[in-house]
């Protein structure tokens, strides 16, 4: 049975992002007795960091879902933490990636323009972790992510339960193909 579930965001994207909007409808839905819980992330990685421990020491048996750089996030949490996590479409090596877009960002969400350094890539860089659990993980990973490659994604967490999507994108546009495959991998039951 679900007690919580952790949302966790991509580069530049929030909690109000359509994942987020349809996860939490169908945890309402599903599991209405479970805390949902999407955290605005703050832009440096060492404070999101900071924030999501806090969230795992106050809901040690929640499950979380990361997507895109989320994803990255929710590896370290779930090693440093022994939880389980659900990656969708996940950033395997962000520090890599984001250190071309040092400079001048705005969250598509909110807004908001911030400056992302290159204190900002080391930091997602100390988040790295070596060596995975497998069995922690469901990995749904789009073919046609314009984004990241998704063969990152199966190669890192290749002893994982995967789901590798025909076509797709990378904000996973067909989430609500999969969001009953997330929530019954977090543990959900139907109550109704």
């Amino acid at each position: 049975m679900i007690t919580a579930i952790a949302y966790i965001h991509g580069f530049n994207s929030s909690p109000a992002s359509f994942k987020a909007t349809l996860l939490r409808a169908e945890i309402t839905r599903r599991a209405p007795q479970a805390v949902f819980i999407a955290p605005q992330l703050p832009h440096s990685p060492a404070a999101a960091a900071g924030l999501l421990e806090n969230l795992a020491r106050t809901h040690p048996r929640m499950v979380l879902v990361g997507s895109s750089l989320g994803g990255y996030y929710a590896t370290w949490l779930a090693e440093k933490f022994a939880l389980r996590a659900v990656l969708l479409n996940p950033a395997v090596r962000p520090y890599e990636l984001l250190a071309g877009h040092i400079g001048r960002q705005k969250n598509l969400h909110t807004g908001e323009e911030y400056d992302f350094t290159a204190q900002h890539v080391a930091q997602l860089q100390s988040l790295e972790v070596d060596v995975i659990t497998p069995q922690r993980y469901l990995l749904l990973a789009a073919r046609d992510d314009e984004v990241l490659d998704y063969r990152m994604a199966v190669a890192r967490y290749r002893d994982a339960r995967q789901i590798v999507i025909d076509g797709g994108d990378h904000g996973l546009s067909n989430f609500a193909d999969y969001v009953g495959t997330v929530l019954d991998f977090c543990g959900s039951t139907e109550t109704d």
